[in-house]
């Protein structure tokens, strides 16, 4: 298992010794996804956002339902802590712990070398076209 001190490893595409380290690890689910079962309890409005987006993130397809038994357990503490009025460093530190055990940081994703990548499409073909209108700029001038 990887150590989750240091920096935040980063993306494959990024490193410049491909060689070194280890490789990004993919994984092939044995079954289908199991489908997050509903929150049961009235939660923060930020409680029951962050879990709803847990079902569109890329790692909820490799989710067991413990997995999503301890992401609603973690939704219903981070109810409790917002509704108390009260901020607590060592309640927010649990809670970040807990969301990173569940893989929903960019961070925690990359210690675990899991990438996931998403359809850039048009926002490719815009950068480009303004590089090719600053060269341009750049020529006639």
């Amino acid at each position: 298992m990887p150590a989750t001190r240091g920096p935040v490893p980063k993306r494959s595409d990024q490193r410049r010794r491909r060689n070194a380290g280890e490789p990004v690890t993919s994984i092939t689910p044995a079954a289908e996804p199991v489908d997050a079962p509903p929150l049961g309890f009235p939660a923060h409005e930020l409680a029951a956002d962050w879990y709803s987006s847990l079902a569109e993130s890329g790692q909820s397809q490799y989710f067991e339902p413990s997995d999503w038994q301890a992401a609603r357990l973690l939704a219903y503490d981070l109810t409790r802590h917002l509704n108390s009025g009260r901020v607590s460093a060592q309640m927010l530190a649990a809670v970040w712990s807990a969301m990173g055990d569940l893989l929903t940081t960019e961070a925690a994703r990359r210690r675990v070398r899991m990438e996931i990548e998403r359809d850039q499409g048009d926002e490719d073909l815009a950068g480009v076209t303004a590089l090719d209108e600053y060269r341009r700029a750049l020529g006639a001038g």
